[in-house]
């Protein structure tokens, strides 16, 4: 494979993950339902919960590393980290979106042992669009993690190259 086929394979790849996490944040931040339940009216929106502004917050990192690295030259001296900052982005990525699943499931199915009561049922249009921006933020978890393998194929394949 040549070295120009695997810059676009990289820069597709890098691109499928930006577009994942914009969809991921847009989905996220524009969360919000209210209910009201006996007489009470709450919100549910996600910067109710620092769990869901660290995944907004995750999200926008390797957004903004994804869109730096892709304008980065191929010639550039940082380039050479970037096998580096992909797994640090992989790593980011992966205990945010742990972290989120956690939260949304307690707030699907509660917890009755800690008596916390399932809210989805009151505000359903909420749990539906948090489901989405889960479903986007592991798709560019997946997406990174398929690009750092790659990288790292990449850059590690003429080392253990077998001469014949």
């Amino acid at each position: 494979m040549t070295t120009k086929t695997k810059r676009i394979i990289t820069i597709l790849l890098r691109l499928l993950a930006l577009g994942a996490t914009i969809a991921a944040i847009v989905v996220m931040v524009t969360s919000h339902e209210s209910a009201q339940v006996l007489n009470l009216t709450f919100t549910a929106k996600y910067s109710n919960d620092p769990v869901f502004k660290y995944f907004v917050v995750a999200e926008a990192i390797a957004g903004g590393y994804s869109l730096l690295v892709l304008v980065l030259s191929s010639k550039s001296l940082l380039w050479r980290l970037t096998i580096i900052l992909d797994v640090v982005v992989t790593a980011l990525l992966t205990s945010s979106i742990s972290a989120a699943l956690a939260i949304a499931h307690v707030g699907k199915k509660g917890n009755s042992h800690a008596g916390w009561l399932p809210i989805c049922e009151q505000v359903p249009k909420f749990c539906d669009r948090v489901t989405g921006a889960l479903i986007a933020g592991f798709a560019a978890a997946i997406i990174y993690l398929v690009l750092l393998l790659y990288s790292l194929h990449a850059v590690l394949s003429p080392i253990f190259a077998v001469k014949i």
